[in-house]
């Protein structure tokens, strides 16, 4: 995994503690991405909350084949990603190994040295490159709900978003890093029936079996190749829905981080994100629910130019 280096991961670990101010009770609002009938409801559901800038959930979790319902109740776009650590390491190891690494290279690419800051990153310790990132659900708009369901091994695992705030500022330095244990019990449980198989590739882009239609449905994604991009990152996969004024250049733009205007709030006019699998290994399958209306949809990959890759398949549900 040396060779595997992913940089939002390093924008992740300046990390504040999960303080959120905002205490009171709010009414879960109507889930976007819903079970249908004839789908089996998932199990042992592990519940993750965003209210503000926090992970609200529990600290363990057994290994194996989890499904996480992500409930995104904040007013801006989220996601989260389980990155696993190498042996010994922890929050306390960035904080002190990456944290300066990671400001003085965010601060020359904000400035538009990019060539200076992507430089920077060389400094980087040996482990870093040694983390795992394992999954988790695609970006996911305000007031929605995603669930994902991955297979994780047992390890010392990071729960994090990146997202940018309108200031430029990564959520990750605002509260949005949990520390997960996730222990050698498995959970028993196993991967839900898809309607739907998507295969991943760097090398032939984003591919599935059939049409997709409206109603609810479970899609596989098969990861048959990663690398990273020219942002460091791998591809991973993200459902958006599109009004018909929603310009698609600018949504490609917007998922490329390394650019200063990128994956930061607000999105782009008529673009609302509906989950997808978050960057997992070559080989891995992840799991995805959604419930689709008629409309104009694409999956896109969190990587720059990814029309010309293959990574940007619009679509439509038709009534």
């Amino acid at each position: 995994m040396k060779s595997k280096i992913l940089l939002p991961v390093l924008l992740l670990f300046l990390v504040v503690s999960c303080k959120n101010e905002n205490k009171k009770t709010e009414p879960v609002l109507e889930e976007i991405i819903e079970v249908e009938e004839s789908i089996q409801e998932p199990e042992n559901v592990i519940d993750i909350v965003t209210r503000s800038m926090e992970f609200q959930s529990v600290d363990t979790i057994p290994s194996g084949w989890n499904t996480f319902k992500y409930q995104n109740l904040s007013n801006e776009t989220h996601f989260f990603l389980l990155d696993k650590y190498p042996e010994g390491k922890t929050v306390e190891n960035t904080l002190t190994d990456v944290a300066p690494v990671f400001e003085e290279g965010m601060d020359l690419i904000n400035e538009g040295k990019s060539e200076e800051g992507f430089a920077a990153f060389g400094k980087l310790p040996e482990w870093f490159g040694k983390i795992i990132f394992s999954g988790g659900s695609g970006l996911i708009g305000p007031k929605h709900t995603a669930i994902t369901t991955v297979k994780l091994d047992p390890g010392y695992y990071i729960m994090e978003c990146y997202v940018k705030m309108p200031n430029g500022k990564f959520h990750t330095m605002m509260g949005m890093a949990k520390p997960i244990i996730v222990l050698e019990e498995d959970s028993g449980n196993q991967p839900p029936e898809p309607t739907i198989n998507i295969t991943l590739s760097g090398e032939e882009g984003i591919s599935y079996d059939q049409s997709i239609l409206k109603g609810k449905q479970i899609f596989s994604v098969f990861v048959k190749d990663q690398k990273p991009h020219e942002n460091f990152i791998w591809h991973d996969i993200n459902l958006v829905r599109l009004e018909d004024y929603a310009s698609e250049d600018a949504l490609e733009a917007w998922m490329n981080w390394a650019d200063p205007e990128g994956l930061i709030t607000p999105v782009p006019n008529g673009v609302t994100f509906l989950g997808g699998v978050n960057d997992m290994p070559v080989g891995s399958t992840g799991y995805f629910y959604a419930d689709l209306t008629p409309g104009k949809y694409a999956f896109i990959s969190e990587v720059p130019n990814t029309k010309s890759k293959g990574l940007f398949k619009v679509f439509e549900v038709i009534d």
